[in-house]
């Protein structure tokens, strides 16, 4: 974007947003959030005032990305309790990447504004994977594999993994490979699928696993 443009941009959303259009404090929060090259200096405090007031009007992504300043302390003084709130906030309206942190901030330790509840965490991976969101779908997966927060059951977890695998996240590639060689009916020429997508897409592990089924 041009500067003249990116100026003019600028000033229609700070109108606007002054306005309470809330899709315009939200970009101004974005632009304020992000790099220095979209008309204005990149500024925490800004970013964090104008999504709170997108966020206090109901706007999903303001929430997510008031969520996410909290959880990294940019703009305002981390506190993960508030960014759980505002997570919440934004994945109780089908926004899939809060659904997604939500299940992550449940699924690990108990040092982050939520309780460890790996419930919880199948519960929001689930509404988020159902979204096709790649990591949701991995990481439901997980849980169906290990049994956390689930009845263990490879099934789910190769359904899961595939899906996931499918939409090229090498994580989900090198899961589904594994299983293929011990997790399902064994299928090496299959896993050695899988392990091979995952490793050109940079998965050192997948590399490794093929190489040794290769006899290398």
């Amino acid at each position: 974007m041009k500067k003249e443009d990116s100026y003019q941009y600028d000033q229609f959303n700070t109108k606007a947003a002054e306005q309470g259009v809330a899709d315009a404090q939200y970009n101004l929060g974005k632009m304020y959030q992000c790099d220095d090259d979209n008309g204005v200096t990149k500024d925490y405090k800004k970013a964090f005032d104008w999504y709170t007031k997108a966020a206090e009007q109901g706007h999903a992504e303001g929430q997510f990305n008031l969520g996410g300043m909290y959880y990294n302390g940019h703009g305002v003084p981390k506190d993960y309790k508030k960014a759980v709130y505002w997570y919440t906030k934004a994945a109780e309206q089908g926004h899939a990447e809060g659904q997604y942190k939500l299940g992550f901030m449940y699924q690990y330790d108990d040092d982050n504004g939520v309780t460890k509840d790996y419930k919880k965490a199948v519960y929001w991976y689930t509404k988020a994977a159902e979204q096709g969101h790649a990591e949701g779908q991995y990481k439901l997966g997980f849980m169906y594999e290990n049994g956390d927060g689930v009845t263990k059951d490879y099934k789910k977890a190769v359904y899961w993994y595939t899906k996931a695998a499918e939409q090229g996240y090498p994580y989900g590639q090198f899961k589904l490979g594994n299983m293929y060689s011990y997790g399902v009916t064994k299928n090496s020429e299959i896993a050695a699928y899988w392990w091979g997508k995952a490793c050109k897409n940079g998965n050192s592990d997948a590399c490794r696993n093929l190489k040794t089924l290769q006899g290398g």
